[in-house]
């Protein structure tokens, strides 16, 4: 990992983000692009409705530049290869960049068709899912091409398995999920971004374990640009990233896993996403089979809590601690795993 690169990069996506805050927010504002709240979401949310929405923009412009300018960075120190290995692992890092933004432009279609018919409700779930499908199987294309084939998945301490064809099959519904599971995250003040800056610092260490100097990157500028968007995003919000930013986080997410090929201990640090994920699962599973009756208060499970009483920073703080435990138990996994 180039430590220098990486915090350079960090540096700049981190301090675009917060400053682009003065200009995107009174931008949003002027043209009107404001939340709008649903009638089924908790009461007090509808407070929010008009907040400055698409809000993502400024960590993935961040994000980009900063990106950019560490992999310039990281050439000119020589720490990058564009043969053999070294290629291929600047085509994973450049498609993890690339998936993830292609993401965040589904979600901005989503906000914008939402801002604009003064609705909670954008493309419709059939629309997305094509889209998304699209966009993975662009990705893994672009994997195929540079060279990376494999089709083997690691498990920690008890060897590897080789899936052939149905890697991509699987992965593939494991991308769908936790894209969506990130975009479900994002309901309260702060949430989705605390959540996603553990987790791309545990992707840091796990890069490390892995010598992935070009993914590091690609962890670092994510999760700064997600630190600087909570200068704005943490409650009470001024600014919400929207799907657009929830969708690019989303890509990231599955990028660092799957790029690295950590797609088991992906799983286990993004606990807090897949909860809330299953929560909505369970919930409308068992609205179906009870004809009508309810297993919890409200889904995603973070608004259950709020129904409890908790207050949002008391919601970000216990959810993030979770997610923080998840992540050292994945790297904790691995670490010893490889020993």
């Amino acid at each position: 990992m180039n430590i220098p690169a990486t915090v350079i990069a960090a540096l700049i996506s981190f301090g675009i983000t917060a400053l682009l805050g003065f200009v995107a927010i009174p931008a949003l504002k002027r043209l009107k692009f404001g939340q709008t709240i649903l009638d089924i979401g908790p009461a007090w949310h509808k407070s929010k409705e008009g907040t400055p929405t698409m809000g993502g923009v400024m960590f993935i412009a961040g994000s980009i530049i900063a990106f950019v300018t560490g992999i310039i960075i990281m050439w000119l120190n020589g720490a990058i290869s564009f043969e053999a290995t070294g290629s291929v692992k600047f085509v994973k890092a450049v498609s993890a960049i690339v998936m993830a933004v292609c993401f965040g432009f589904i979600g901005f279609v989503d906000d914008f068709i939402k801002v604009k018919k003064k609705r909670n409700e954008g493309l419709t779930p059939i629309q997305k899912i094509i889209m998304q499908v699209l966009v993975i199987a662009a990705f893994f294309t672009s994997r195929i091409i540079s060279g990376d084939t494999s089709t083997v998945i690691s498990f920690p301490f008890l060897g590897q398995l080789d899936l052939w064809c149905f890697y991509y099959i699987i992965m593939g519904l494991g991308i769908l999920y936790l894209v969506n599971a990130v975009n479900l995250t994002d309901g309260v003040d702060g949430l989705c971004s605390s959540v996603t800056v553990i987790y791309c610092a545990a992707y840091l260490v796990i890069c490390s374990f892995v010598d992935f100097g070009e993914m590091s990157l690609v962890a670092a500028v994510a999760g700064a640009g997600c630190l600087g968007f909570l200068v704005w995003n943490f409650h009470p919000a001024k600014v919400m990233m929207g799907d657009t930013g929830s969708m690019f986080l989303g890509g990231i997410v599955t990028a660092l896993g799957i790029g690295t090929g950590t797609e088991f201990i992906m799983v286990i640090c993004s606990a807090i996403y897949i909860w809330e994920a299953l929560s909505v699962l369970i919930q409308m599973t068992y609205f179906k089979i009870t004809h009508g009756k309810r297993l919890f208060k409200m889904t995603p499970i973070h608004h259950s809590f709020e129904i409890r009483g908790w207050k949002e920073v008391k919601i970000v703080a216990v959810f993030s601690a979770l997610e923080l435990l998840a992540c050292c138990v994945g790297i904790a996994l691995l670490y010893f795993g490889m020993l």
